[in-house]
């Protein structure tokens, strides 16, 4: 997530010659390409549209050390003959639409929109709103690739990552203050600091056993609230580049063994960070055996930008269907409980959004509130698996209730994972136990 105060708004220096600096030193390339990315791109870019003054001096309105791709963005416009560009983007950036908005209006031919709605992530692309609209391009910023850009008939669609270019001086620093030389470190981050990440990797591969971890499609190092890699058991620590703890708690429900740090690269506070996972367990079990009871089921289909898998939702169906269990579908773009208990009838409902909805407020909601992993251990589908999953968006994950999944052969089977019960391995059951204390 953004947060606007990090923001350099200091006077940008004079156009320097093109330079990489890795490590100790600030990471950049030009001073407003940036990055190793930018300058394949650059290539493509027209050089009288990259060394236009006019665009140089409008895009020095923007902070120096946010990589917002304005030459790129401002051709494949041209390219495209886009009359109408619809930009999206999360609350911490839209600061800067008006003045992306100007940008785009005086060197294209292109209208300019702002979609101020709500944008959690990547999974929020809205393309039907922007169509709506009429804009034959949207441009997505701050997320990765999550959507596919051919999935968006109907309109051009570009990502702009917004790449942060950091100090890493102080984060190598740090790192090397605080674990023995020779410790196994995973470094991830969100997509802003991945190249951060990346190059500091590269600077501390001398001293220590360093894992940039990758979880297909998302980029090496690159974590989600809902998608992580499960890490080697003999990984020391985890190390998270970023603010926030959403993203970080999701490869720390993954991996619950292993040691986790955040280092905030604004305040360059470096924190050991915890996470209550027997509490998280049990509260997803006991609605897991709630649900299994329920008589009639509600299916949640987000419909916040991209957020709900028609597919996941025809999954679902099929298997209540099946085991002759009734169900009402809903979409919603964003969940409430007082939505929620509209509908009497429901006894379980599943989401089909954001499954760190049900993780993070399940007990809020008065029904239980399933993902559809856990809809799955539910109907009998999958036992418990311990660790809990984050595959949501991950190219090998559990079953067709994740949105990626794609069919094993007959004999392949999803590689085994033990369950630990109270720290300890044990055999897995069908489902949770049931409850030995009460509430």
């Amino acid at each position: 997530m953004f947060d606007g105060a990090a923001v350099n708004n200091g006077a940008l220096p004079p156009f320097p010659p093109r330079r990489r600096l890795w490590g100790r030193t600030l990471l950049s390339a030009r001073w407003w390409e940036g990055g190793r990315a930018a300058r394949r791109t650059a290539r493509q870019v027209p050089e009288e549209l990259l060394n236009n003054v006019e665009l140089r001096e409008a895009v020095g309105a923007l902070p120096s050390n946010y990589n917002f791709e304005i030459p790129k963005t401002i051709w494949r416009i041209r390219q495209a003959g886009a009359k109408k560009v619809a930009l999206q983007m999360p609350e911490g950036l839209l600061m800067f639409a008006c003045t992306i908005a100007d940008i785009i209006e005086r060197f294209t031919d292109a209208e300019a929109v702002v979609m101020g709605d709500v944008t959690y992530g990547a999974c929020c692309v809205d393309d039907y709103t922007a169509r709506a609209l009429g804009a034959d391009f949207l441009v997505h910023y701050g997320h990765s690739c999550l959507i596919p850009i051919d999935a968006t008939r109907g309109l051009k669609m570009l990502y702009v990552f917004v790449d942060i270019k950091i100090d890493t001086s102080h984060f190598l620093d740090t790192i090397r203050f605080n674990f023995a030389v020779g410790s196994s470190l995973a470094l991830v981050s969100t997509i802003q600091f991945v190249a951060a990440v990346q190059a500091a990797s590269q600077e501390l591969q001398s001293q220590y056993k360093v894992c940039v971890p990758q979880c297909k499609p998302l980029s090496p190092g690159e974590i989600l609230g809902c998608t992580s890699p499960r890490l080697a058991r003999d990984t020391d620590a985890i190390v998270y580049l970023g603010d926030g703890r959403f993203h970080l708690e999701s490869i720390m429900i993954a991996n619950p063994g292993i040691p986790a740090y955040r280092y905030d690269p604004y305040s360059k506070v470096f924190s050991q960070e915890h996470y209550a996972h027997d509490r998280m367990r049990e509260a997803r079990q006991a609605a897991i055996r709630s649900a299994a009871r329920a008589r009639c089921w509600g299916l949640l289909l987000g419909t916040l930008g991209r957020q709900g898998s028609p597919a996941i939702l025809q999954h679902l169906e099929s298997r209540l269907r099946a085991l002759g269990r009734p169900f009402v579908r809903v979409l919603l773009s964003e969940i409430f409980p007082s939505k929620l208990q509209l509908f009497d009838s429901v006894d379980a409902w599943v989401q089909i959004a954001c499954p760190r909805l049900s993780i993070d407020w399940g007990e809020a909601f008065s029904k239980p509130l399933l993902t559809p992993y856990e809809a799955a251990v539910a109907l009998g589908d999958i036992e418990w698996q311990q660790p809990y999953p984050m595959d949501f968006y991950a190219s090998q994950s559990l079953g067709p209730w994740t949105a990626n999944h794609t069919a094993r052969p007959a004999q392949e089977k999803p590689p085994a994972t033990p369950s630990l019960k109270n720290g300890t391995e044990g055999s897995r059951s069908a489902h949770p136990p049931e409850d030995t204390a009460t509430s």
